[in-house]
């Protein structure tokens, strides 16, 4: 289930690292997002389905079968994964809100662009695997080799401009064609090879501080922890 590998997995690993973090020059820590989980952009916007946290109901039931959507609703594979980044940034600016200042760590997210060769599409019809990576190289400018979003991921781990917490990072990359401008005349479409680091802007849904607070309470209480058990 994506909330239990891409959310509580993360958010649990995270936690039980800080007390350990904090004691490290320069801790940070980085947790991928993804423009499918902000609805202010095409591929999270405009691409079927919507991220939809709703009021975490399936939070508050456990996640279980048959209700194993965030929303509380029948299980869908590709809003699961939306909903579990979205999950993912919110966690991200908890974590700032709670422990940046006690512990000095930086936290983050990335956007590496689209990977469309990893295993993600393995369930995938075999013309849709062959199809999809030509479509983001040729046609949206998404495409991002493995290697380089690994090297965009190191960059916000180690590269002094990404010591600032509470930061969503993507690149202007090949996407930059169908992307935004900025007053400063470059071009800030997240995604595709190459290009330029900036801080990207997050939906408001990802910025819900009602809904993150919630999910975080309902986050702890599903993974056993406490405040204590993470000793910062």
């Amino acid at each position: 289930m994506y909330q239990g590998v891409n959310h509580l997995g993360h958010f649990l690993l995270v936690n039980l690292l800080l007390k350990d973090m904090s004691k490290a020059k320069d801790p940070r820590v980085c947790i991928v997002g993804s423009i499918t989980g902000n609805t202010n952009t095409v591929g999270g916007g405009l691409v079927y389905p919507q991220a939809d946290l709703g009021k975490l109901q399936g939070f508050e039931k456990g996640l279980k079968k048959p209700i194993a959507m965030a929303d509380g609703k029948p299980f869908f594979g590709a809003k699961a994964y939306k909903d579990s980044k979205v999950c993912n940034m919110m966690t991200v600016s908890e974590l700032h809100k709670r422990y940046h200042e006690k512990t000095g760590i930086v936290f983050s997210s990335m956007y590496p662009g689209c990977i469309a060769e990893t295993q993600l599409f393995r369930e995938k019809r075999p013309w849709f695997r062959k199809a999809f990576p030509w479509f983001m190289k040729y046609v949206t400018g998404g495409y991002v080799g493995e290697q380089e979003a690994g090297e965009r991921l190191a960059q916000v781990i180690d590269d002094p401009l990404c010591s600032k917490s509470d930061v969503y990072w993507s690149w202007n990359g090949g996407a930059k064609s169908v992307g935004r401008w900025s007053p400063d005349g470059k071009p800030r479409g997240a995604g595709g090879s190459g290009g330029e680091i900036f801080e990207n802007e997050q939906s408001d849904a990802v910025r819900d501080p009602v809904i993150a607070n919630k999910m975080w309470d309902l986050s702890m209480k599903a993974v056993g922890i406490t405040e204590k058990d993470i000793g910062v």
